[in-house]
């Protein structure tokens, strides 16, 4: 049976995430620690201990999410006997889950990745003044009625399609105004729910331009190698494993459509029954199991959850299950 492992991205944050990883696993801790180093700072002590506000800033959250991904895969390595190479089909992640993705299939370094995410989380900040931009989540329109409504919003603003998450659920980002403008024309068009989002910037748009140039400058500095698993990209939602064609991809997300949708629509239409949502949260695991409902979601975070993953191993239960079974 094949196997994806996916890695979440901004919104699952919350604090005190990973903390009883690090408690209980030396494993988790390294990756923590790791981090931190590479960071030069104790990043950990927010993600552990908050604030609240100070977690959530772009810059932090970014770096915190990838360091409880990656101490989370480690104990399932560790303990759990996982083997990613062998067992997994596919990676892949949500916006910044992809970073935590090739870090786990091992085409970027802890250290890197964390260094990337948080430039990343700056420039994406830094790209639009506060209160210029926005993005609104359109419940109940398909992917192309949303992006009709943010066409004809944008009125010579920008309004894009940011996210296709699936079963109806569509963010569109760009200029404050325009994006005001399309919650109204959404509700027009019969939209369940259309509604601003609480976020600090308009991400995956045009407006996020000058933060895609910033990160084409730090991935040209960095040594990006092919991961051991494909990686299902967000921009093209299909795999890729040359290190060119990854640098592209994350250079192109910055200012272009998360295509989750489609990229779990391919994971499944080739062959994939088993998605295991790897870190914080189990926002994907939701949105699998509305994406493709005759597939399993998992979600793994926590030290229940690896248990529980260790255990059905042991059964030979298809948690197991990859290539060999």
């Amino acid at each position: 049976m094949a196997v994806a492992y996916v890695f979440p991205g901004q919104g699952s944050q919350a604090v005190g995430m990973g903390k009883a990883l690090a408690e209980n696993f030396p494993a988790a801790r390294a990756v923590f620690e790791e981090v931190d180093d590479a960071l030069g700072e104790k990043l950990s002590s927010i993600i552990f201990g908050g604030p609240a506000e100070t977690l959530m800033l772009t810059e932090n959250t970014q770096p915190a999410l990838m360091a409880v991904s990656l101490a989370t895969l480690r104990v399932l390595e560790g303990e759990a006997g996982l083997d990613l190479a062998r067992e997994a089909t596919f990676v892949a992640g949500h916006s910044l889950g992809e970073y935590s993705a090739l870090a786990a299939a091992g085409a970027l370094t802890v250290a890197d990745t964390a260094r990337l995410v948080r430039i990343r989380g700056r420039a994406m900040q830094k790209a639009v003044p506060v209160g210029v931009g926005a993005m609104a989540a359109l419940i109940g329109l398909e992917f192309g009625q949303a992006a009709a409504v943010a066409a004809e919003a944008a009125q010579g603003q920008v309004c894009q399609a940011a996210n296709d998450n699936g079963a109806g659920q569509v963010v569109v980002s760009g200029d404050k105004a325009a994006v005001e403008r399309a919650v109204e024309i959404a509700k027009g068009q019969g939209a369940k729910r259309a509604a601003m989002l609480p976020v600090s910037a308009p991400f995956h748009c045009a407006l996020m331009q000058p933060a895609a140039r910033v990160m084409a400058e730090a991935l040209a500095k960095v040594a990006v190698g092919r991961p051991c698993v494909p990686l299902v990209a967000n921009v093209v939602a299909k795999p890729v494993s040359e290190p060119a064609a990854i640098v592209d991809g994350l250079i192109g997300q910055v200012t272009g459509t998360v295509r989750w949708r489609e990229s779990v629509e391919f994971m499944a239409g080739a062959g994939v029954r088993m998605f295991y949502e790897v870190g914080a949260g189990k926002v994907l695991t939701g949105l699998v199991k509305r994406i493709a409902p005759g597939a399993t979601g998992v979600a793994i975070g926590t030290p229940a959850d690896i248990a529980t993953f260790a255990a059905a191993r042991t059964q030979d239960f298809p948690l197991r299950a990859t290539g060999t079974a």
